[in-house]
């Protein structure tokens, strides 16, 4: 039988290795950003055409390279950060496998220009397809620049399966972003077709935060700060009103690199119990900095995931300083840390007499007495046990107690059971509708129903083509952030079609003048922010999101959980459930109405 294995060429081995690296274009921003850094820039510029598809340029202001290193860095597993396997426990910079440039290289077109401080002239190098076309001196500027044009030319099939120019731009933003949020000494800047998105200048973490987010999150920042033998943490954590339906703006930073850790996440969600509503997460930008050789981040292409030596004292630092930053700036109830663990005991003064402590009792205290600051009805059981004697007249008060008890009981009873169009309506724990008509009975989720409800209002607006809208009397700013602004620009006409109608003002604000009529006023501006915001993590939502963001809107402003009915308000939403199309089903198919006949309720008491 003949041989059968035999080596890849070297150009098929590249693309494959691409297939890890390079996965659309945020992924050659990635590590071209990082390798500026690498570089030791201190300002970044990134220029973009077509989300990237077109072309991705990077220009930093590092040190270069020299005319061999220049050709030698597209050779893979060519790299400057390591020597032998010892150095992968010791990584201080972002990039060290070596195999960033030969997989950008190999399924695009590459220009690169680099030079260093002490050079008159640098070197030019253009890579197709992984060959090397021309390599010769140039006159450029002190760094380097990369020009990547026209990304999987040579894998067609690749690039049929790139999304949108929105959706890829919005994955731009977010790399952009985490490696610029880690990095606040450096300045970035980032333009897109010509109409700058970011330009973000060399400053304090915090103003780095608000350049990047927006100045509305500058007074909900809270700052965090803990520092142990094991690992450090500073950073912001959002407060508690400021939580949002989305898990977006949740940044983890390890050593200056961003990852990505559940385990850690749950830490910080979990410091935050009690003090948000369910399904809302809050927003953090956490900072670890700890020893190389506690941590291995050589578990993963894209390097986003990482490996503690002690996962559970790191995990549970965090989670104590957060709750601690909670404490200190009286978000929630806190021990206080700057105060030693040693009883607190006032001294004495010299030659004092020592006063032993008194203890004051009243004889006359009767804990079955009935209380005169209690605004609620209490059993009166004066008498039934005084002079420890059971009297007849203590028999009497307590049975006249337990009959006011049941009448009380009665009249509520009789409040919940008031009968509309021959149905009863009781809400359950503030959560359910119990509906009984004859030998029918439902059970009914309160506020999956509304939102079905106005779900199918908002698509009927759009299929009708005629959404009644409200006019405002005076329009709304709004500010955007980047992210929002690229995903408002691919939702313009699905927001003009549920009724939303505004004007721009810049790159990043726009004016509400109308919102849609199914909004009390003032909710309607509340809606379109937090519908953009629960869009924002779901980059890869397609231009079909006509039904998502019904389903958004539908959520903003709806009957919610624990939210108390009247007899009337449940009529209303029983009849408005039943005129639906589909009432019986919320989205992905989960249930709003649960049925039972006399015949399955008796099954239950044989």
């Amino acid at each position: 039988m003949s041989d059968i294995i035999r080596l890849l060429p070297e150009n098929v081995a590249n693309q494959i290795a691409a297939g890890e690296v390079v996965q659309r274009p945020s992924s050659v921003v990635k590590e071209l950003l990082e390798n500026a850094i690498d570089a030791g820039a201190n300002s970044i510029k990134l220029f973009a055409k077509d989300a990237g598809k077109t072309l991705v340029q990077i220009t930093d202001n590092g040190k270069g390279m020299s005319t061999t290193d220049a050709r030698l860095c597209f050779e893979r597993h060519a790299t400057s950060k390591i020597t032998c396997s010892e150095d992968l426990f010791h990584i201080q910079t972002k990039g060290f496998r070596g195999e960033a440039l030969s997989s950008i290289a190999s399924v695009a077109q590459v220009e690169m220009r680099t030079r260093q401080p002490h050079e008159e002239v640098g070197t030019q190098v253009t890579i197709e397809g992984s060959k090397v076309q021309n390599q010769e001196p140039v006159q450029c500027q002190t760094g380097t620049t990369f020009f990547v044009k026209n990304l999987f030319y040579n894998v067609p099939a690749r690039r049929y399966f790139l999304k949108s120019d929105a959706i890829e731009l919005r994955h731009i933003i977010d790399e952009f972003q985490r490696v610029a949020l880690a990095h606040p000494e450096i300045e970035f800047q980032f333009t897109h077709n010509g109409a700058e998105v970011f330009m973000l200048p060399v400053g304090a973490l915090r103003q780095r935060i608000v350049h990047v987010f927006g100045t509305k999150y500058n007074e909900k920042l809270v700052p965090v700060e803990e520092h142990t033998d094991i690992v450090s943490v500073n950073g912001f954590i959002s407060k508690p009103e400021m939580a949002k339906k989305s898990r977006g703006e949740q940044f983890f930073f390890i050593n200056k690199r961003f990852i990505k850790n559940t385990y850690l996440n749950h830490a910080v969600t979990n410091a935050f119990q009690d003090l948000l509503p369910q399904g809302s997460f809050p927003m953090y930008l956490l900072y670890l900095e700890i020893d190389p050789t506690q941590i291995d981040i050589n578990i993963h292409p894209t390097k986003t995931e990482i490996k503690f030596q002690d996962e559970r004292a790191v995990y549970a630092i965090v989670h104590a300083a957060v709750r601690r930053a909670l404490g200190k700036f009286s978000i929630a109830p806190s021990l206080d840390f700057d105060q030693e663990n040693a009883i607190s005991i006032s001294p004495v003064r010299q030659n004092a007499a020592i006063q032993p402590p008194k203890i004051d009792i009243n004889p006359n205290f009767n804990p079955f007495g009935k209380s005169t600051e209690s605004s609620n009805r209490s059993l009166n059981l004066r008498g039934w046990f005084d002079n420890k004697e059971k009297s007849a007249s203590g028999w009497q008060d307590l049975m006249e107690v337990a009959a006011q008890i049941d009448r009380e009981k009665e009249a509520v009873t009789s409040l919940e059971l008031e009968v509309g169009d021959e149905m009863f309506f009781i809400q359950h724990n503030r959560k359910y509708l119990i509906c009984s008509s004859g030998e029918r009975a439902m059970i009914i989720d309160q506020q999956r129903a509304h939102q079905r409800i106005r779900f199918e209002k908002f698509m009927t607006n759009i299929s009708s083509g005629k959404p009644h809208v409200q006019q405002s009397l005076f329009p709304t700013s709004v500010e955007l952030t980047p992210l929002q602004a690229s995903l408002f620009d691919s939702l313009i006409p699905e927001l003009e079609a549920v009724g939303f109608r505004f004007s721009k003002v810049n790159a990043t604000q726009i004016e509400l003048t109308a919102v849609p009529s199914e909004f009390v006023s003032g909710n309607g501006e509340a809606a379109f922010s937090e519908a953009l915001s629960s869009l924002e993590s779901e980059v890869e939502m397609s231009n079909a999101s006509r039904e998502n963001l019904c389903w958004k809107l539908a959520a903003s402003g709806s009957i919610r959980h624990g939210q108390l009915l009247t007899t009337p308000e449940m009529q209303s939403l029983f009849q408005q459930l039943m005129e639906c199309v589909q009432p019986f089903y919320w989205k992905n198919n989960k249930p709003i109405i649960v049925q039972f006949d006399a015949q399955q309720l008796n099954e239950y008491f044989k």
